[in-house]
């Protein structure tokens, strides 16, 4: 089991266009860790056309609630170095993939993104949801319980239409989604009217609008939520970044949503 180390990386310029997905600001920073860990174990198991997909597994124990965590475009499983971190030792086993539509961040590469990229098959984010929906099934099968389905960005949608439609999702988190692929897939809008799973939705303080009018159709439960932080926030999930300005009231939210489905 190889040791993880602190990383910082400075002047990383992204965006994400693809699909009419909202632009990305420049990212100063990312996680810092302060001190080396055990964990996580890198892992590896097929998506529904065989490609192997990189992961790393957070294992708490076996008893333990689990989160699938997925990650933003042009992106990899260390977007949640720190975040996963912080999810295991609030006792929860957590599974950070690499899809295949994703990129190096800092100096760590999209293992999957790379292996897809060598058998020369497509990368766009509707070609990773078939790596979301094995990432579900992998650890509902491991752990032989539903689990709890985190998206980020364009995985925030795929996050959703996965919650939607497969039985071994319980619960879903999604940073900042977006009725992007309406042709493809139909309406978020239309297909969330009669969810009734868990479900926090969260975004930037400027994307909430848009958001708010995605979600306009739903009777939310008292275990769904859409979170509107009171400062500018950020879009996906590094607003919960430490080097995220005001990232504590989104930890706040999450954590009280997180309590009531674990």
């Amino acid at each position: 089991m190889k040791k993880l180390f602190a990383i910082i990386a400075l002047g990383i310029t992204f965006s994400c266009s693809q699909n009419n997905e909202p632009k990305v600001s420049t990212i100063e920073k990312t996680e810092i860790l302060q001190k080396e860990i055990s964990i996580p174990e890198k892992i590896s198991f097929p998506s529904g056309d065989g490609l192997p997909i990189t992961a790393n597994l957070y294992h708490k124990d076996d008893k333990a609630p689990v989160i699938v965590l997925c990650h933003q475009a042009r992106f990899n499983k260390f977007e949640y170095t720190g975040i996963a971190k912080s999810l295991w030792e609030k006792g929860f086993n957590c599974l950070a993939i690499d899809q295949r539509s994703g990129g190096g961040i800092v100096e760590e590469f999209n293992e999957t993104n790379l292996e897809a990229l060598k058998q020369k098959k497509p990368v766009d984010f509707l070609d990773a949801e078939q790596d979301v929906i094995a990432a579900v099934n992998f650890a509902s099968k491991k752990y032989g319980k539903k689990i709890i389905l985190w998206g980020s960005s364009y995985s925030s949608v795929l996050a959703l239409y996965t919650a939607i439609a497969n039985d071994s999702v319980k619960a879903v988190i999604s940073f900042s989604p977006g009725d992007y692929f309406v042709k493809e897939k139909g309406s978020l809008a239309a297909l969330l009217q009669n969810f009734t799973k868990p479900m926090f939705v969260t975004s930037s303080k400027e994307e909430a609008k848009e958001l708010t009018q995605m979600l306009s159709k739903m009777k939310m439960n008292e275990k769904q939520t859409q979170f509107i932080p009171d400062s500018a926030g950020f879009h996906g999930s590094r607003a919960l970044w430490k080097t995220s300005e005001n990232n504590e009231e989104y930890w706040k939210a999450i954590n009280a949503f997180l309590e009531k489905v674990k």
